[in-house]
């Protein structure tokens, strides 16, 4: 392994049964094909990015293709794996546990025992669970359990719920907006303020978020307005609630998002990710590549290479 020890938050695991369950229902990653996953492989990947540790996570679609039943049985699989991934090379790797929304119940039950009993570093929800967005009251209960043990979430983007567009896979360009809704669906429902304790990080540099921020909290602040919702929350209160996410520079590290993402956020929540193996070794390591060729001063290097990443995770510090 090499010396610079990052931790890359944005880390997936594809147990294979549940690959070839997903295979034999036709599903893909948001029009990706599922790729295949082996530790030896991975540790490959990782020893040439100078990653010291993954956080593993199952991407989209997660488990719940509609039964939920089905579901619970296939988080508790995949989170089986993961922790037993993490139990051979706890050094190499941690998990994000797999949670079976929209069935909230599953939900509850599945976080208790992936963080009480499986060691589990966080959860990954997806940032629109069959149509429904994090910030929904529906999932609030989940919500409120998540804040009161200061779970640590991240939030990755599904397929969008309603048609493509032709020839357009929904990774291209409808992940980055599932993403954006998911984090204005959060701050508008009051969600991020009612669990403060909650760290929602983003994927892929929070989409357009930064990009877009100015305006989504102008628009946002009107439509408040417009629908007499109360109590209004101003524009700048919005921005500082939009800059209270975590955002990781999967796929998102290249000369013209990084320096806007490094505007926006506040500057110790931004950590590592590569987006392997969804993303190809090849085209994670070119973003790693441009992210290492971006003149960052030592201090914030180190920071978003692994030292906010130690905040989240104190395990890993060592």
């Amino acid at each position: 392994m090499t010396t610079r020890g990052r931790i890359d938050t944005h880390h997936h695991i594809t147990p294979p049964d549940y690959r070839d369950w997903l295979l034999s229902r036709g599903e893909s990653a948001g029009g990706l094909p599922v790729p295949p996953w082996s530790a030896g492989s991975d540790l490959a990947f990782m020893d040439s990015q100078e990653i010291a540790t993954a956080v593993l996570s199952v991407s989209t679609p997660g488990t719940h293709l509609g039964d939920d039943a089905e579901a619970r049985h296939w988080a508790r699989k995949v989170n089986d794996y993961a922790a037993e991934t993490v139990k051979a090379r706890p050094d190499r790797f941690g998990f994000f546990a797999t949670l079976p929304l929209p069935d909230v119940d599953g939900a509850l039950d599945e976080a208790a025992r992936a963080l009480d009993e499986l060691g589990a570093d966080g959860v990954i929800l997806l940032a629109n669970h069959r149509g429904t967005y994090l910030g929904d009251p529906a999932f609030e209960p989940l919500m409120a359990e998540l804040g009161r043990r200061g779970t640590t979430v991240f939030v990755h983007p599904a397929a969008l719920p309603g048609p493509t567009t032709p020839g357009i896979p929904p990774f291209a360009a409808d992940f980055l907006l599932d993403t954006v809704r998911a984090a204005m669906n959060l701050t508008l429902s009051g969600t991020t303020t009612r669990h403060p304790d909650i760290v929602f990080l983003l994927s892929h540099g929070g989409g357009f978020l930064p990009y877009a921020a100015h305006r989504i909290s102008l628009t946002l602040e009107i439509h408040q307005q417009v629908t007499g919702a109360h109590p209004v929350m101003d524009r700048e209160t919005l921005l500082a609630q939009l800059r209270r996410f975590f955002f990781d520079t999967a796929l998102s590290a290249n000369p013209d998002t990084l320096p806007n993402l490094l505007a926006f956020a506040d500057p110790a929540r931004i950590t590592f990710g590569s987006d392997y193996p969804h993303a190809t070794a090849e085209g994670a390591a070119y973003v790693t590549g441009q992210l290492d060729a971006h003149p960052l001063d030592i201090a914030r290097r180190t920071a978003v290479d692994r030292g906010n990443a130690e905040v989240l995770f104190p395990r890993l510090a060592s």
